[in-house]
């Protein structure tokens, strides 16, 4: 107890940590990539962008990180588990899995084909199964734990009149993922949480940070709901990212945390 409480800030080391990031190439997913580069870990930058993957790369390079760029995405059972194989041969193990990949696709329902719906469930809800299967497997080989942290959003437990049909229930199924991985691995040492933003800038929600007639209008609507009187930035999400990666959240697994300004709690 006396060493813990000479440092505190060691519960959030994770220096010499072996970190996945999928999605890499994306907002959320370029800051996790970048957050836990800055923090000491290595990180295998995963990503079917290859332009935006060399750029996070860079930017993990210039943050003095050893960084692995592996141009995939986890679409299926054999790709996850070649990213998985790529960072074991790499880096010699994997000790934290961040799955940002996945994305949106907005329209009423009945003007929504099958399958448009069908491929937002596999990008955001299949893909992020796969990986956590395929890295928890690796983590359960070498028996020292790990952290799985899955990308959630409001809209899992929160409707919206917009066409997000499709959406909803994709992060809806990330929650009931995370819980029972969290149940299925608590004895292990592997914790599995999710982080649920609300809106935050990437380049899918910019629009709505603009001047304009249509984004002033859905912005004060919107912004009438969150405490914090603003959107997210991706900066946000950074130290809800570190706790979960760290230490610092052995005893939470199962759990969604919520980083949406005070969004979902009134």
């Amino acid at each position: 107890m006396s060493g813990f409480l000479n440092n505190p800030a060691s519960l959030f080391d994770i220096a010499g940590r072996i970190a996945i990031v999928t999605g890499a190439s994306g907002a959320f997913g370029a800051l996790a990539a970048q957050v836990l580069a800055g923090a000491g870990a290595k990180v295998a930058a995963v990503a079917g962008n290859a332009a935006a993957l060399a750029d996070t790369v860079s930017a993990c390079r210039a943050l003095g990180a050893d960084v692995l760029a592996i141009e995939a995405r986890p679409t299926d059972e054999a790709a996850c588990e070649a990213i998985v194989a790529e960072t074991v041969a790499h880096f010699g193990g994997v000790d934290i899995l961040v799955v940002a990949s996945g994305k949106n696709d907005v329209a009423k329902i009945v003007d929504m084909a099958p399958a448009r719906f069908l491929d937002v469930m596999d990008a955001n809800v299949t893909q992020s199964w796969l990986m956590a299967r395929a890295v928890g497997a690796q983590m359960l080989r070498q028996g020292r734990g790990g952290k799985i942290v899955l990308m959630s959003s409001a809209r899992g437990k929160l409707g919206h009149p917009a066409g997000y049909s499709a959406y909803c229930a994709s992060k809806a199924a990330i929650d009931g993922i995370t819980r029972a991985l969290g149940c299925e691995w608590g004895p292990t040492g592997i914790t599995v949480n999710a982080i649920a933003p609300t809106v935050f800038r990437s380049p899918l929600t910019a629009w709505m940070f603009e001047d304009t007639d249509r984004a002033n209008e859905v912005r004060k609507g919107f912004l009438a709901r969150v405490p914090k009187g603003r959107l997210g930035e991706p900066e946000d999400l950074a130290g809800p990212l570190l706790f979960l990666a760290s230490r610092a959240s052995d005893f939470y697994t199962g759990h969604i945390l919520d980083a949406d300004g005070g969004y979902s709690a009134g």
